[in-house]
């Protein structure tokens, strides 16, 4: 971490090497993220059972080999495609949007190997929170650590840009293990899953801090301290906060805060990507070299490139994208709801 302002500095060792933080900046630290998870007694009434039960048995069937996992997780996918229609017919008109050039057949293909691949997610989750640390690592294949470090040494923040795809869970368990990152996190409204799911994603790197999704002062101050802070703007959160540029040559709600945190948080943009292999010997994470130049002359053009980046990544991979979102649903004035 840069130094703040003050004269008092303490050597702290973290995952990545030795760091030197000013206690007054650790302190202000404390204010900006939000409080690490703590175990209950209220965890241990009764009403809690049912829940702690499933998490047991998905526990005991997490710790099956991973080659199982993934037959399971097909097997998963594959039943969820049939029983989840509303997520299926989502899933189907964004491939019809977005990939025109497929025919049907080959859409539906590719329908049933994303369904897959969201069934596999579920394992992937349950190993990230539970396998052994070990175990996990021999899974991760990671590339371009040293524009993170790079960015660490120079006392930049850093705004780890990517796109949800069903492996992001476990992709952010295994970059964990290597460097610290940041992210923003909404509450879950079940405290004892907050706790469970809080409490198992930050067992991989104690030094990670979670801020308030809303938080957006947060953000800046973290990315100020020269943090790195996950972040995918590949979604649709509305009208009031995006801009209408062409994805896949479909107008879609934009985020612009992409832009907005690079400028006002003084952070470098790092594209972060991930991927599971398909010969099964675990996952590929990539860390891509910096965008020169950004933010640009406008917010259209950045958030323009962005889109332009977002669909170069997901053709590299596109069974593995999370295409049950609805990322169309905010339309221009006028326009016919396409769902």
């Amino acid at each position: 971490l840069p130094q703040a302002a003050g004269h008092e500095i303490a050597s702290c060792f973290t995952g990545t090497g030795c760091a030197y933080v000013e206690l007054p900046f650790l302190q202000r630290l404390e204010a900006i993220v939000m409080e690490r998870p703590k175990f209950r007694r209220a965890f241990l009434h009764p009403r809690y059972w049912l829940m702690w039960s499933g998490f047991a048995v998905f526990w005991l069937v997490a710790q099956l080999p991973y080659a199982v996992l993934l037959v399971m997780g097909r097997g998963l996918g594959r039943l969820m495609a049939v029983v989840a229609k509303s997520r299926r017919h989502i899933v189907q008109r964004n491939l019809e949007l977005c990939l025109p050039h497929l025919t049907a057949a080959e859409r539906h293909a590719l329908l049933i190997r994303n369904f897959e691949s969201t069934g596999i997610a579920f394992f992937e989750m349950a190993m990230s929170w539970w396998w052994a640390k070990p175990r996990l690592r021999k899974l991760a294949q990671i590339e371009g650590l040293e524009h993170l470090r790079q960015a660490q040494a120079d006392g930049q923040g850093v705004i780890l840009m990517a796109v949800h795809f069903t492996t992001l869970e476990i992709g952010a368990a295994l970059l964990g293990q290597v460097h610290t990152i940041d992210a923003m996190y909404r509450e879950h409204d079940n405290p004892l899953f907050d706790y469970i799911q809080r409490h198992s994603r930050e067992r991989h790197n104690l030094d990670a801090t979670a801020i308030e999704r809303d938080d957006v002062r947060g953000m800046l101050k973290v990315l100020r301290a020269g943090r790195a802070v996950w972040y995918a703007p590949d979604q649709d959160y509305g009208r009031k906060q995006s801009i209408f540029v062409p994805l896949f040559g479909v107008t879609a709600a934009t985020v612009t805060a992409t832009s907005k945190f690079a400028r006002l948080g003084k952070a470098r943009v790092i594209p972060f990507t991930q991927k599971r292999l398909a010969d099964g010997s675990g996952y590929q994470l990539v860390i891509h070299p910096p965008l020169q130049d950004f933010p640009g002359d406008s917010e259209e053009a950045d958030c323009l490139r962005i889109n332009q980046w977002i669909e170069s990544v997901i053709l590299a991979n596109p069974e593995q994208y999370l295409w049950a979102h609805r990322r169309f649903k905010t339309r221009p004035e006028g326009q016919p709801k396409l769902y």
